[in-house]
């Protein structure tokens, strides 16, 4: 594997250069899209054919229109992340498919890092909006409005948990699926070159879209729920 071989030259971590390969393609893909735009007429009309900015520009439109449904009217302010952490995990989803080349999202500490950037963000909107009434969100019904409204200190304490482990369930299923599936594709790639890989590549090709959806998918639902007034 690429990586790994430099690492050894190097001395940096498999990881953190398919990471910077990522965001360097995910980098090159929006200066490309921008000096499109920028050109004569660039912004009026798309480009012939299939182009890269054409996709983009799909996969940006389809997002805004997840997000306009799923963060409110609010939703332009915090689209930026999570549009940008959609292409990056698609980006090193994709590369992990690329033969000699490792994606970034099958090691746990990427995956893991997306996931507390993810978790700290949605938790800094929700105290930004609300302040310290956001943390009427964790004490279950709403207090003098309810029958149990005793039971809130015993709702806060299970509700803290549940939602720190929104960390591990965002990191371990996109680590499981994508470690998996690049596993599935090399070992194939070692055993019959040609036609087999290709069909699970193509697979692969689905379930790295996929995955990079539903990680984004969560992040807009997660900043909605922050987004949502404390009871």
């Amino acid at each position: 594997m690429i990586f790994h071989q430099l690492e050894h030259v190097i001395g940096v971590s498999w990881v953190i250069q398919a990471a910077i390969f990522a965001a360097l393609l995910l980098f090159g893909g929006g200066l490309l899209v921008r000096t499109r735009v920028a050109g004569s007429r660039g912004g009026l009309l798309p480009d012939e054919g299939v182009s890269v900015r054409n996709v983009l520009e799909v996969l940006v439109e389809w997002l805004a229109g997840m997000a306009r449904d799923r963060m409110g009217s609010n939703w332009r302010r915090y689209f930026p992340v999570v549009g940008t952490v959609f292409f990056f995990v698609l980006f090193a989803n994709l590369i992990g498919l690329v033969p000699g080349f490792e994606g970034a999202t099958g090691d746990i500490n990427t995956t893991a890092a997306l996931a507390i950037v993810v978790w700290v963000f949605y938790t800094a909107i929700g105290i930004i909006e609300h302040g310290s009434q956001y943390i009427l969100k964790f004490m279950g019904p709403p207090l003098g409005k309810s029958h149990v409204h005793w039971l809130a200190p015993f709702f806060l304490i299970l509700e803290i948990p549940l939602d720190l482990a929104r960390i591990l369930t965002l990191a371990v299923r996109l680590l499981a699926n994508m470690f998996a599936d690049h596993t599935v594709v090399a070992v194939w790639l070692s055993i019959i070159p040609i036609a087999v890989p290709a069909l699970f590549m193509g697979l692969g090709l689905i379930v790295a879209f996929l995955q990079a959806f539903v990680f984004a998918l969560l992040t807009m639902i997660y900043i909605g729920l922050a987004l949502e007034e404390p009871h």
